[in-house]
């Protein structure tokens, strides 16, 4: 299972540790990334190393802290290191908030490349284009219960505003 939570800075990368420690934030209990209670960090180099190159993350030298990076930079990093680890399950908030648009389409594609694979993803959302491009379904919270699942195609950005508003998808039509 993999998690993106909204926030980079603090929950899904601690800013004073180099890329290299931020990947055992979440691999730690992978068979190649600790043995016997030792880190391999040479796996663990070349994890982050891979994360680069296949997100196309621009640092500005080898290994730097993440707060080192821009926010679209640490966010592509991030993702990265989640699917990378090809889970089963990803749960993912605000994939590609505060990204600039080639940012946000690479982050897009990865997510739309590791569904395609066969992993669930459960992404939560504010950007309906977001919602739109990456469901296959879309349901909506509303006063702490979530509604029905409807297929995308039946969905449209009004239909949701109604659901948000606490209409059922009977009285939306």
């Amino acid at each position: 299972m993999g998690f993106i939570p909204e926030d980079r800075n603090g929950h899904a990368a601690v800013p004073g540790m180099n890329l290299t420690e931020n990947t055992l934030l979440t691999s730690h209990s992978h068979e190649t990334v600790t043995q016997r209670g030792f880190v391999n960090r040479a796996t663990l180099q070349q994890r982050a190393a891979a994360i680069i190159s296949e997100f196309d993350v621009r640092t500005p030298h080898d290994n730097p802290n993440a707060s080192q990076l821009s926010g679209g930079n640490l966010q592509k990093f991030v993702v990265g290191r989640e699917i990378l680890k090809q889970p089963d399950v990803l749960i993912v908030s605000q994939p590609s908030w505060g990204v600039d648009i080639g940012a946000a389409m690479l982050i897009r594609q990865a997510l739309l490349d590791l569904a395609s694979s066969g992993s669930a993803i459960l992404l939560i959302s504010q950007d309906l284009e977001e919602l739109f491009s990456l469901s296959s379904h879309i349901a909506v919270l509303y006063a702490g219960t979530l509604s029905a699942s409807y297929d995308v195609a039946d969905m449209t950005p009004e239909k949701i505003g109604l659901l948000m508003g606490g209409a059922t998808i009977g009285e939306a039509s």
